[in-house]
């Protein structure tokens, strides 16, 4: 049976629809960056792919360290006021499991290459981040009404007590059930 970590780690990955604290542990990523619409963007469209090439080719060629489920897709993102969507800065990311290191990502990097050249793999890095203390809800429906559930998140996290700290070392986080 395939290890799922949204099953073992229901906390990050199954949360309500009210807001809650979460203590997000370091986990590693591969991440592709970029700017632009992701509904029309051919350039996070190419992420997507990217991503999602790299981190089946590393499950399928270590199977035998670890048999597991491919995580969803997240992203951090950052906004003007605007809400312009062409202006979105956005970091795409794929989880991995612990033991995905830099040469089994390089590895994989040469392999989807070879099999799809028209993807640029030096795009994707392979990184470590550990959020630490959070505040999350499941948003369900549409960007355009995510205002809603991000004003809730705000007003929790200063009702209990903590402080907003989205900006230059912190961006708003989605992962995407």
């Amino acid at each position: 049976m395939a290890l799922d970590f949204k099953k073992t780690q229901k906390e990050l990955y199954n949360p309500k629809t009210t807001p809650s604290i979460v203590d997000v542990p370091q986990m590693t990523f591969i991440k592709v960056d970029g700017q632009g619409d992701p509904n029309t963007s051919a350039e996070y469209s190419s992420a997507v792919e990217l991503l999602y090439s790299l981190s089946y080719n590393i499950k399928m060629n270590n199977k035998k360290i670890l048999d597991y489920v491919v995580l969803p897709l997240e992203g951090f993102w950052d906004w003007d006021e605007s809400k312009d969507k062409t202006k979105f800065k956005w970091t795409a990311l794929i989880r991995q499991p612990d033991f995905v290191n830099a040469q089994i990502f390089e590895k994989a990097k040469e392999e989807v290459k070879k099999k799809k050249d028209y993807l640029d793999v030096n795009r994707a890095t392979l990184i470590t981040i550990e959020e630490g203390l959070c505040v999350q809800a499941m948003h369900i429906g549409s960007y355009d009404d995510e205002e809603r559930t991000i004003k809730s998140l705000h007003s929790f996290a200063e009702e209990n007590g903590y402080a907003i700290d989205i900006g230059e070392n912190r961006r708003h986080h989605e992962i995407y059930l």
